[in-house]
């Protein structure tokens, strides 16, 4: 039997640190994300260093951050970067049987990118060759090409309950086989084990259940800054695009989005706990370090905004909750931890967790180590839709090139971020220094934003809206397999 802890790594997509009960949330229920957090530790100050599904991936499987991995945009196509060692390869490296179940986000598909298997469900996407297993597993089931067959859009906010039985769903199928796997492992061996669930993110179609835990609460309604109350034509750019494509929402409309997307953040806490008992149950929970985050957040309606991103906090700020084997003392129990982090992160601490070396190629620092940094760069996009953002723990400055617009925010002072004190003469130097460490961080295009020592950005430009003729990018009826080559399409980007 293996005497080197196991790792099981969970994400989720489009879950902001504020949705846990353990963080002061009125009304969504996290019962064991909750009793998780505080079995270990709560880091408050994670970051997506890229708000976006694909690179912020490729952060979290690499250790490294966009200006090292290559992708700060959304690159359905880009492969992973075949110079940088992966979480999984060092895991197999040292001996580890290593297994993936749920939303990879890879290119090519099948790439198990160090895995030894991959058990696919990669919310429909057939324009790039495969059938993943999910897939597969509902035509085994009589329901061929049924994923999206409730009509609901990956990229949109319209609701409805699940259409097929319960034990069909994306969530139920992804636990089922992460603890099929777990039970069928090589008990010589140490296991890492990364479950990758695709929900909250859209489409909002949980099952009738859950949506009945929240029928009789009423959900939080979105809180909107001053700087945001202003005409959507004197927003920066990209601010104006979101709200171009999402809404607006009538105030009725936002609670039933709510309370779908607290639905499915709820169906995947209680599922966890079907993992997490199987672990108990073969023995080795006592011996398994569990990390839980998501690769981002989703506005839902704050500021008037939608989605991701965005490094407002519902976009950026992630969950990040981990804990160690019985009785680490690096870890702990019952601990809030404020240092700021982010997905490069992740692999470090994981390594240094299980005792492995970290590889040279990793920009992240471990979160279980003294070194801490003193701020966190973030980056999304190039052209009119480009942002950027420092932080230094407490303040945060974002910066929109096209229009040379720059907002800051004191998190410990307005943790909504309802007041911009960029010319507020108090938060003059503490500006001036975060557009230094911006300014340092400029590479490639970026550098043509500034002129000398000044920031000057691009020149402003009005925002036009496109048809949304493919509806966000409408899945269909995937059986038989559809017949189209878009692999190069960008779909459901503002």
């Amino acid at each position: 039997m293996s005497q080197r802890p196991n790792v099981l790594l969970v994400t989720t997509d489009h879950w902001p640190a504020a949705l846990l009960g353990v963080a002061g949330h009125p009304v969504i229920e996290t019962p064991t994300l909750d009793q998780l957090a505080r079995n270990g530790v709560r880091f408050t100050n994670a970051y997506s260093e890229c708000p976006v599904c694909i690179p912020a991936r490729r952060t979290l499987m690499t250790g490294t951050a966009p200006r090292t991995h290559g992708d700060r945009t959304f690159q359905p196509t880009l492969p992973m970067p075949p110079h940088l060692p992966t979480l999984a390869q060092c895991f197999r490296d040292a001996g580890y049987q290593a297994y993936a179940v749920g939303k990879l986000h890879v290119y090519p598909q099948r790439d198990r990118i160090g895995f030894d298997d991959v058990i696919l469900a990669e919310e429909g996407r057939p324009q790039f060759g495969v059938i993943d297993d999910y897939e597969i597993f509902l035509g085994e089931q009589g329901y061929p090409g049924q994923s999206f067959g409730h009509g609901m859009c990956n990229n949109e906010y319209l609701s409805r309950p699940w259409h097929l039985e319960e034990r069909l769903h994306v969530t139920n199928w992804a636990t089922q086989q992460m603890a099929r796997m777990i039970r069928r492992r090589d008990p010589t061996r140490p296991g890492f084990w990364y479950l990758s669930y695709c929900h909250p993110h859209p489409p909002l179609a949980p099952l009738q259940a859950y949506l009945d835990l929240y029928r009789d609460l009423a959900p939080d309604r979105p809180y909107v800054g001053d700087w945001a109350e202003e005409d959507t034509d004197s927003l920066p750019y990209a601010l104006q695009a979101v709200r171009a494509h999402w809404g607006p929402f009538r105030p009725e409309q936002i609670d039933r989005i709510r309370r779908a997307f607290y639905a499915l953040c709820t169906h995947i806490d209680h599922q966890l706990r079907v993992v997490i008992g199987t672990l108990r149950e073969e023995g080795i929970l006592d011996n398994t370090i569990i990390l839980f985050t998501a690769d981002h957040g989703d506005m839902l309606g704050n500021h008037g905004l939608w989605a991701k991103r965005l490094f407002y906090e519902y976009s950026a700020n992630i969950p990040m909750i981990l804990v160690g084997p019985a009785g680490d003392e690096r870890v702990g129990h019952h601990r809030v931890d404020e240092r700021l982090v982010g997905w490069q992160d992740v692999m470090p601490t994981l390594l240094e967790l299980a005792g492995l070396p970290v590889p040279e190629t990793v920009d992240g620092l471990s979160m279980v180590g003294s070194q801490r940094r003193q701020w966190l760069y973030g980056e999304f996009g190039e052209g009119p839709v480009a942002t950027r953002m420092v932080h230094d723990g407490r303040h945060k400055l974002i910066y929109y090139p096209t229009g040379n617009h720059i907002q800051l925010f004191d998190l410990a002072e307005d943790p909504q971020e309802c007041h911009d004190v960029a010319r507020a003469a108090g938060y003059a130097s503490i500006r001036a220094g975060l557009i230094e460490r911006l300014m340092g961080e400029l590479y490639g295009s970026d550098e043509g934003w500034i002129q000398g020592d000044q920031l000057v950005g691009e020149p402003a430009q009005p925002y036009r809206p496109r048809p949304n003729r493919g509806l966000s990018g409408q899945r269909g009826l995937h059986w038989p397999p559809p017949p189209l080559e878009l692999s190069g399409q960008v779909v459901g980007a503002p």
